[in-house]
């Protein structure tokens, strides 16, 4: 059987993360990727450290990790016989995605209304700061900034600290998930109808629906969330980090029968009957003292005996740092870290892709800045001579 996304084709005007990431789950399930990158230049993304492969082009880490097993044409979109190229590109494709500053996507004719004339069936899939209209279309805008507008900010830490981010650039992530969500919705309408569309995903949107049951509660019951201590869930108890004799664990005991069953586990069955937390609402009520109960209690061994001893009951988990996360044996007997060679010869090791399916995923080297560039002229009808005179004129590499 053939990966989902086989036979699908997306041209991708992409640079830095949100983008590329959202292609890279498109690659891994089967589809072509061509990356269009503007010659000398590219993605910005082969140039970000601090980690670079030795005497491989494209040997950033920062750019492998984003655009594994996509094709790359260096091409000048400014120019009439870049665009030529470009909509000869577009009439055998299935979709066109771009992550640029909102007023750009137009100005480069990669809108609907600009390459329908090469297929009707095209869908434009856009990913900006704000969106492509409105007073912060020409707004440059990075997962960070959102984050600091969109609340969260507000949210992660202690209360009593600085405000802080999210440790990941998970605006960036979920922004480029949504975008390839948006891309296959528009190609499963335009099978159907026979029309494309142009359809619009921003940082700023995807960072504030995010908010989620947060913003519900501040939308319909005025409440003001803040930031609380140790990790915990703003709403349900016992769900945070709790000290152990060797350091901390994270519980999260989201249903009655978990609360259950961690009051046998540490010997402390007494305290279902105790009145202070005998429901959800009781063990919010008094999460300080529930606090003070279960470190007291947890404070006898050290993590690795009480996830030993919780097993499969409930949730629990030791706190790890990334590097002892990759190191876990779960990951590595499971599959989940691959290795793959780059262009230069490189050994790579990175992340499988989380969609599993029966068929090994898509993932091996990004491309060379315009590897693919000739093949596809070719592909297309273009001569080597006609070729040499594109890339002597500077509209290729």
């Amino acid at each position: 059987m053939a990966l989902p996304l086989q036979g699908l084709r997306v041209l991708a005007v992409e640079q830095y993360g949100a983008g590329p990431y959202g292609t890279m789950h498109l690659a891994a399930l089967g589809a072509e990727v061509v990356k269009i990158e503007a010659p000398g230049l590219g993605d910005i993304s082969r140039s970000v450290g601090p980690f670079f492969l030795p005497g491989d082009e494209g040997g950033s880490l920062f750019f492998q990790g984003l655009n594994h097993s996509k094709r790359s044409i260096a091409l000048d979109l400014r120019t009439e016989l870049g665009r030529e190229i470009l909509l000869k590109l577009v009439e055998g494709s299935d979709g066109v995605v771009n992550n640029l500053r909102g007023d750009v996507p137009k100005r480069l004719g990669l809108d609907y209304a600009n390459l329908r004339q090469a297929n009707e069936r095209v869908v434009c899939v856009h990913l900006t700061a704000y969106g492509r209209e409105g007073p912060r279309a020409n707004w440059p805008g990075y997962d960070y900034v959102m984050q600091a507008q969109a609340g969260y900010f507000s949210l992660t830490g202690e209360p009593d600290g600085p405000p802080a981010r999210f440790g990941l650039s998970v605006v960036d992530l979920q922004a480029g998930v949504t975008m390839a969500m948006a891309l296959l919705a528009g190609i499963l309408e335009a099978r159907a109808s026979g029309h494309g569309r142009d359809l619009d995903v921003s940082l700023y949107d995807v960072a504030l629906h995010n908010l989620n049951y947060i913003a519900m509660w501040s939308l319909n019951a005025d409440h003001h969330q803040g930031r609380i201590h140790r990790s915990a869930h703003f709403s349900l108890s016992p769900c945070q980090l709790y000290k152990t004799e060797d350091g901390w664990i994270y519980l999260m005991c989201n249903k009655e029968k978990f609360w259950r069953a961690l009051c046998r586990a540490i010997d402390r069955p007494h305290l279902q009957e105790d009145p202070r937390f005998a429901t959800f609402a009781d063990r919010l009520r008094h999460r300080d003292e529930l606090t003070d109960v279960l470190d007291e209690a947890l404070r006898t061994h050290p993590t690795a005996v009480w996830l030993e001893r919780f097993g499969k009951d409930l949730p629990a988990a030791p706190v790890l740092d990334v590097e002892q996360a990759l190191a876990e044996d779960f990951p590595r007997t499971t599959g989940r870290i691959l290795e793959y060679e780059t262009r230069g010869g490189n050994p790579v090791r990175t992340l499988k892709p989380p969609v599993h399916t029966a068929e090994a995923p898509c993932v091996g080297a990004a491309p060379a800045m315009g590897e693919h560039t000739d093949e596809l002229l070719a592909q297309l009808g273009y001569s080597e001579q006609a070729i040499r005179r594109l890339r002597q004129a500077n509209i290729i590499q």
